[in-house]
């Protein structure tokens, strides 16, 4: 499923899909990405003394050793770990009121954020962060090497919520929760669950029509939930999913 970015000189990217549906994200400039940044440098450096000041009062022969592996993984795995964990926010980026999407608007998912966070090296060379400063400034949306090469995008959390997806919750309280036949994959997750953002706006023949190219292989053999309609089955799989992704 591929998308298009279409772009104007407003502060908004509109995210096309395949069936003619825009989803319209608002990207984080410089400004509030580098605060949110700092925020969480700050924190990464309190785990890292906290953790580091523990150990060297358990072993003092180990202490160095022990500091120079956490900050290694502190600074490779924390923002990986808060975007999956929290739904693309670390704790700096929640206190300024963004987070990491996809391109698409749909979750980051952990392929596209170990990308996105393994070209933070390149970003911040040097520690002067001129690459990464440059990017963000010259392109649309706003992103830097990583965000590219990631296929992500950081955008305002509270803008998101007035676009098409802010009655998700009250569209699916209509249906009731189903469990999918199979386990799925994240990517089929995120299929059912964008689907189902996208039906107010698809219209219920042609939202039956597309869910028939997915449910055949949800459903199976599952005779149960014969006599609802495709699109309605894929929106309790939706509701379901949704406190778990």
């Amino acid at each position: 499923m591929s998308y298009q970015i279409k772009t104007n000189f407003e502060p908004s990217l509109k995210a096309l899909t395949p069936e003619g549906i825009e989803f319209v994200l608002f990207p984080a400039g410089l400004p509030v990405r580098t605060i949110a940044y700092a925020i969480d440098k700050i924190i990464q450096w309190v785990i890292l003394i906290i953790v580091s000041i523990a150990f060297v009062l358990l072993s003092s022969a180990l202490g160095i050793w022990i500091f120079f592996l956490l900050n290694f993984c502190v600074d490779w795995f924390y923002h990986v770990i808060f975007e999956l964990a929290f739904k693309g926010q670390t704790p700096g980026k929640r206190m300024m009121g963004i987070r990491v999407v996809r391109s698409d608007g749909s979750p980051v998912d952990p392929a596209s954020s170990f990308l996105r966070n393994l070209l933070r090296f390149a970003d911040t060379f040097f520690f002067l962060f001129p690459i990464a400063f440059i990017s963000i400034a010259a392109s649309s949306g706003f992103r830097r090497l990583g965000d590219w090469a990631g296929g992500t995008i950081v955008v305002y959390t509270s803008l998101a919520k007035n676009t098409p997806r802010s009655s998700f919750s009250q569209l699916l309280e209509k249906y009731e929760p189903i469990s999918p036949s199979k386990p799925l994959s994240h990517e089929e997750k995120q299929a059912i669950l964008n689907f189902a953002r996208r039906y107010p706006l698809l219209g219920e023949a042609r939202a039956n029509e597309i869910a028939s190219l997915y449910t055949p292989y949800i459903k199976k053999e599952n005779t149960d939930f014969n006599n609802i309609s495709n699109a309605a089955y894929l929106l309790g799989i939706a509701r379901k999913l949704s406190g778990e992704v």
